[in-house]
């Protein structure tokens, strides 16, 4: 669970260098990337936990018969997704997520089918409530 806490800070970089190119232009935008990006940050230390993370989880899920053998293999291929900030696609990146899809896919599915229903009332009351959040989320 630590290594996601990396991830989210890999997301946050890459939104904010997308900021700096709409705002300032790509070039500052690169500029700063290209000076910041070797620097020491908070969860630096992280990346052995999203590297190893992965394959822990892939085991456990595998072991406690939530996921069948190749649904844990591909729930374990998703340390093969690079690491950093501002990752292109790359053929390790796309074997990774196609190893989430194929882990939870099938597993979602098999949800969807054997969960309890909601209420349709209680769905259709959340919608505001959450197009209200959207809202308020971007008032900053």
């Amino acid at each position: 669970m630590t290594g996601l806490f990396e991830r989210t800070f890999h997301a946050g970089f890459d939104q904010a260098a997308l900021a700096l190119a709409r705002h300032r232009g790509a070039g500052f935008a690169t500029a700063f990337v290209g000076e910041a990006y070797g620097d020491l940050h908070l969860f630096s230390y992280l990346s052995f936990a999203i590297l190893i993370g992965w394959p822990v989880l892939a085991f456990g899920a595998w072991r406690s018969r939530v996921l069948h053998p190749v649904q844990a293999l591909g729930l374990a291929a998703a340390s093969a997704m690079p690491l950093g900030v501002l990752k292109g696609t790359t053929v390790r990146s796309v074997v990774a997520a196609a190893g989430l899809c194929v882990a939870l896919v099938p597993a979602g599915v098999r949800l969807v089918r054997e969960a309890p229903r909601r209420d349709l009332r209680f769905v259709l009351a959340g919608v505001p409530v959450v197009g209200l959040l959207a809202y308020v989320s971007t008032l900053g």
